[in-house]
C-alpha cells in the first residue's frame, strides 16, 4: 500500500523523484486553485476537502503519471463540487487538463430513474473519454482508491453500495489495465467493507501464520540464492505477499479452510534478462520436483494487460508446495504499473502505435460496449468483460486470439466476423469435430464450419460468453421477433377487419389507422401492428377506436385474443411487487433466481403467463432480454412485508452438534427453517442445505453472518436454482 499524500511539498517531492524536469510551478498553481475552489468544504471525516484531491494526485505519482494527469487529479472535483466552470479551467490550465477533468466529472442535471442507471451512464462517459485519453481512467481509479481508503466515515448502506461497485467494476478494471498493487488494495478494502468479520479474522490468521512460515520461506530463499550463485545467474529472491481477498476467494471457490489455502509459500525471483528466466526455471526444477499442471508461461504468451512471468509450483523442502514467479525487471515494472508503464504518447494521452497494438483489447472493449443502448445491458456486459479469466486459442492460420475462460466455438466465430457467427453450424478443435457448446482451452486450434442456411438460435445465449456474441445474437433475434410479431399482428387485424366488413388492404394503409396508432402512443402503424402481434395490445381495442359508432355488442363479439386492460397506477399483487406504470398483469416470481425484497428486479412479459419477476443478473433474464419491449420496470411493495423462501448452502467441518448450532443461529435471527438436509463428504466436511423464510436481503445477510460465526462453519451462501444445475 502506497502512503497517502497529505501535503503539497510531499507531492512535489514524489513528482521530482521520477521526473526531475517536471513543471512543479503548474502543480503548485493547480493546488492553489483547488484550495480556493474547495475553501470551506469538508469531507464526511471532518477533514478539509482539499485533502482528497491532494491524495488522488499522490496516487497518480505512485503510477509515475505525467504532470498533466497530476494537475487534473488536483482539479478533478472542482467542476462537479464547486463554482468553477470548464471554461475557467481551460483558460487557466489549457484544453488538455480541462478535457481530463471533464472526463472524470459525473453527469449532472439529467434525471435518472435510479442509482444504478446514473452510475452506468457515468461509467459509460468515462469509457468513451478513456478512448480519447487513457489518463481519464487512471485519475478515476486514483479517486476511487482514496475514497475506499476513507470509506469508514460513511454510513453502512453507502459503504456497502460503493464497495460492491468497486469490487464489480473498478478492481477488475485496475487488473485489466495491469496495475496489480492497486487491484489488490481495492479488493482488500472491499472485503473489509462488505465482510468486516471475515476481513478481521483473516488479518489475524495471516499475521499469525506469517510469523510461523517466515523461517521456512527464508530457508527456501537461501537455497535458491546459493544455487543461483553457483550457476552464475543473477536474480533478486524474496517472499511474495498474498492479499486477503485472494485468500478469501480461494477458500470460497474451492470450499477449503484457511490452513489449506495458506500452506502454499510464494517466492518471486527478478532477473536481468528474458533467457535467464528460463535458465532459473530449469534450476528450480532441478532442485525440487515440479507439480504437474502448475506451470504457466506468460512470457511466451503474455496476458492481455501485458503481464509477463513464468509461474511454477514445486514440492519444496519438507514436502511442502512452493510457488515461484520468475520475471525480468522490466516485466516486474509492467506487472506493478500496467498501462501506466507505457507513457509513449503521440499526443493527448494516446498510447503510441506499438503499445496500442499490445493494448488492442482496450480498443475492442470500447468498441464492443459503446453501442449498447441499454444501461443495464451495458453494465452487465462491462462486468463480464472485466472479470473474466482468459484462454489463448489459435486460428487455422496460427493467429492467437484471446477469449474469456469458458468461451465456445460460437464466441470464437463472432470474434472473427458477425457473418461467420450467424452461419456457424459446428467447429473442429485440434482437427476433431466438437459441439457448439464445447469450451475452448488454451492452445486449441479452432476451425469454424458454416452453412448459408444456418441462423442464430436463442439457445446459443445459454452458453456463449463474450459480450460481442451475445449482442449480435440478441440483435438478430430481436429483428426476427419483430418480423414475426408484425406478421401475426397483421393477420389478427385483417381477420377483425373482415369480421367488421371492412377491406383489410385499404384499412392497413389508411390515415385513420395511423391516427389510432399515434393516439395509442406509437410512432407508426407497423409499431402498433407489432404490439398486437406481441400480445401487448388487443386488436379489438384498435377496431373499437376505428369504429366508435358501432354497438358495444358488436365490438365485444370480435375480441379474438386476451384483452390487456389499461394500466392502473401503482398496481401490485400478493407477491409484494409493484409494476411501474401499473400494467395490470398476472405476476409470478421466477423460480430460477427466486428474488426476495432487496434484490434488484425486472419483469418479463411472456405470452399466456403474464409477468415473471426475475432478479437483475439472472442468466435466464439475460438470455431473454434481446427483446427490450417485453421488459417491465417493477419494484418491491414495502408496505406489505411478507416472508420469502430462500435456499442457503453451508459448508462446515463434520463434527457433532454442527447442525444443531447452525439451526440455532438461524432461529436466533427470527428466520424459520422449512427444510434442512445434511450430506457428509469424504474429506470430513458436511454440506448443510436449508430452505429458510426471510423478509428481505438485509434479513438474509443477518442470517448468513450469524451462520458464519458458528464454530466449524467454513462458508455460508445463498443458492439460486440456476446455480444448482
Amino acid at each position: 500500500m502506497y502512503e497517502t499524500v497529505t501535503h503539497i511539498d510531499q507531492l512535489i517531492k514524489r513528482v521530482e523523484s521520477y521526473n526531475p524536469d517536471a513543471d512543479v510551478a503548474l502543480v503548485r498553481r493547480a493546488y492553489a486553485f483547488s484550495a480556493k475552489a474547495h475553501e470551506g468544504q469538508t469531507r464526511q471525516s471532518g477533514e478539509p476537502y482539499l485533502q482528497h484531491p491532494l491524495a488522488v494526485a499522490g496516487v497518480l505519482t505512485a503510477l509515475k503519471s505525467d504532470v498533466t494527469a497530476i494537475v487534473a487529479g488536483l482539479l478533478h472535483d472542482t467542476v462537479e463540487d464547486t463554482l468553477a466552470t470548464p471554461e475557467e479551467l481551460e483558460h487557466e490550465f489549457g484544453k488538455d487538463i480541462a478535457r481530463l477533468v471533464d472526463g472524470v466529472t459525473k453527469i449532472g442535471k439529467i434525471p435518472f430513474r435510479n442509482y444504478e442507471e446514473k452510475q452506468a451512464e457515468n461509467f459509460r462517459k468515462m469509457v468513451l473519454s478513456m478512448a480519447d485519453d487513457i489518463r481519464v481512467v487512471l485519475i478515476k481509479l486514483a479517486d476511487r482508491l482514496h475514497n475506499m481508503r476513507t470509506l469508514e466515515h460513511l454510513h453502512e448502506a453507502k459503504r456497502q453500495q460503493i464497495a460492491q461497485e468497486t469490487l464489480e467494476i473498478y478492481a477488475p478494471l485496475a487488473n485489466r489495465l495491469g496495475i496489480g498493487w492497486m487491484k489488490n488494495e481495492l479488493e482488500d478494502l472491499c472485503l473489509k467493507a462488505l465482510k468486516p468479520d471475515v476481513y478481521a479474522n483473516l488479518t489475524l490468521l495471516v499475521a499469525k501464520r506469517d510469523e510461523e512460515r517466515q523461517q521456512y520461506v527464508q530457508e527456501v530463499t537461501q537455497v535458491v540464492k546459493r544455487a543461483l550463485a553457483d550457476a552464475g545467474l543473477t536474480g533478486e529472491v524474496h517472499g511474495r505477499p498474498k492479499h486477503l481477498y485472494g485468500i478469501y476467494q480461494k477458500m470460497e471457490r474451492q470450499s477449503i479452510s484457511f490452513e489449506e489455502v495458506y500452506d502454499l509459500a510464494a517466492i518471486r525471483i527478478i532477473t536481468n534478462a528474458k533467457m535467464n528466466c528460463y535458465a532459473i526455471l530449469g534450476l528450480i526444477h532441478s532442485l525440487w520436483r515440479p507439480v504437474p499442471g502448475r506451470f504457466k508461461d506468460y512470457i511466451a504468451i503474455p496476458k492481455s494487460n501485458l503481464y509477463q512471468s513464468l509461474h511454477t509450483t514445486v514440492v519444496g523442502p519438507k514436502g511442502e508446495h512452493v510457488e515461484f514467479q520468475i520475471r525480468t525487471e522490466e516485466m516486474h515494472r509492467v506487472a506493478e504499473y500496467g498501462i501506466a508503464a507505457h507513457w509513449k504518447y503521440k499526443e493527448r494521452g494516446q498510447i503510441g502505435d506499438k503499445d496500442g497494438k499490445v493494448f488492442s483489447w482496450l480498443r475492442q472493449f470500447i468498441e464492443w460496449h459503446q453501442d449498447l443502448p441499454d444501461n443495464r445491458q451495458f453494465m452487465d456486459s462491462v462486468k463480464l468483460d472485466l472479470f473474466h479469466d482468459v484462454v489463448y486459442v489459435f486460428t487455422p492460420k496460427g493467429m492467437v486470439k484471446e477469449m474469456p475462460l469458458g468461451s465456445t466455438p460460437v464466441d470464437f466465430a463472432y470474434a472473427i466476423h458477425t457473418e461467420i457467427g450467424d452461419h456457424c453450424v459446428g467447429a473442429k478443435v485440434n482437427g476433431k469435430i466438437v459441439s457448439l457448446k464445447h469450451q475452448l482451452a488454451s492452445g486449441d486450434t479452432i476451425e469454424i464450419l458454416t452453412s448459408s442456411t444456418q441462423v442464430p438460435h436463442k439457445d446459443w445465449l445459454k452458453f456463449v460468453r463474450t459480450p460481442r456474441a451475445k449482442t449480435k445474437i440478441k440483435h438478430w433475434l430481436k429483428v426476427e421477433e419483430q418480423k414475426r410479431s408484425l406478421e401475426i399482428g397483421r393477420r389478427l387485424l385483417e381477420r377483425e377487419f373482415r369480421r367488421q366488413g371492412l377491406p383489410p388492404a385499404q384499412m392497413l394503409k389508411s390515415d385513420r389507422l395511423l391516427e389510432v396508432a399515434r393516439d395509442s402512443g406509437f410512432e407508426t402503424t407497423d409499431e402498433m401492428v407489432a404490439a398486437i402481434g406481441f400480445g401487448r395490445l388487443a386488436s379489438a381495442e384498435v377496431i373499437n377506436r376505428l369504429t366508435p359508432s358501432r354497438p358495444d355488442t358488436d365490438r365485444g363479439a370480435v375480441t379474438a385474443e386476451p384483452h390487456v386492460p389499461k394500466p392502473q397506477p401503482g398496481k401490485h399483487d400478493e407477491k409484494g411487487v409493484k409494476v411501474k406504470g401499473g400494467h395490470d398483469l398476472l405476476m409470478q416470481l421466477s423460480r430460477c433466481c427466486n428474488p426476495v425484497p432487496g434484490d434488484r428486479i425486472l419483469g418479463y412479459i411472456t405470452r399466456g403467463r403474464g409477468l415473471t419477476i426475475h432478479s437483475v443478473g439472472c442468466p435466464n433474464l439475460e438470455a431473454l432480454d434481446y427483446d427490450r419491449d417485453r421488459l417491465v420496470e417493477v419494484e418491491w411493495d414495502t408496505t406489505a412485508p411478507s416472508t420469502h423462501a430462500v435456499k442457503v448452502s453451508v459448508l462446515a467441518v463434520d463434527k457433532t452438534g454442527v447442525l444443531a448450532n447452525v439451526s440455532s443461529s438461524i432461529a436466533e435471527c427470527e428466520a424459520n427453517i422449512s427444510r434442512a438436509e445434511i450430506t457428509t463428504r469424504e474429506d470430513r466436511k458436511a454440506a448443510l442445505d436449508f430452505v429458510i423464510e426471510v423478509i428481505d436481503t438485509a434479513h438474509l445477510d443477518r442470517v448468513l453472518k450469524a451462520i458464519e460465526r458458528v464454530d466449524g462453519v467454513i462458508t455460508a451462501r445463498r443458492v439460486r436454482a440456476w446455480q444448482e444445475r
